[in-house]
């Protein structure tokens, strides 16, 4: 009988542990040098109409760098097509910024000489992969919003 109930024990206890739920969601540092790779503009009229364009970056604008550091610091450098010289980026000077990251994923990034920082979302941020949305609501009769996607540079 005590063998019985030792079994019986056992195997309740290794139920409830199958049972567990382990839903740990994994946590992926937003801290990291991103190259963006395409972006999608998106338009909504109030009246609820709406369009989004998928612009897909050249080689010259994938060389773009957006540098977010430890203690909410960053830097974005943006690479462009030269229109003069096909073949040739021209690169500008970087774009020194602070940032403050959230737990419910929202974000907003303020320029070193801007008023007003732009806000978003984080919608995607993997070990690969970050999307990041910067809405503007200033106008009240649309949204419009980019979503950048970006692939993380390891360092």
């Amino acid at each position: 009988m005590k063998k019985l109930a030792l079994l019986f024990a056992g195997l309740s206890l290794l139920s409830i542990s199958a049972c567990k739920d382990d839903n740990t969601e994994q946590v992926y540092p937003l801290v990291g040098t991103w190259s963006p790779i395409k972006e999608v503009r998106t338009t909504i009229q109030a009246s609820g109409a709406g369009v989004s364009d998928e612009i897909s970056y050249t080689d010259c604008e994938k060389a773009s760098r957006w540098v977010f550091n430890e203690g909410s610091t960053g830097k974005r450098k943006d690479s462009d097509d030269d229109s003069a010289n096909p073949g040739q980026c021209i690169v500008s000077p970087d774009r020194m910024f602070t940032y403050i990251y959230n737990e419910d994923k929202s974000i907003q990034i303020k320029y070193v000489g801007t008023v007003e920082p732009e806000k978003g979302k984080v919608t995607l941020l993997n070990d690969t992969t970050l999307n990041l949305t910067i809405e503007d609501k200033t106008d009240p009769n649309k949204y419009y919003s980019v979503t950048y996607t970006m692939k993380r540079i390891p360092q």
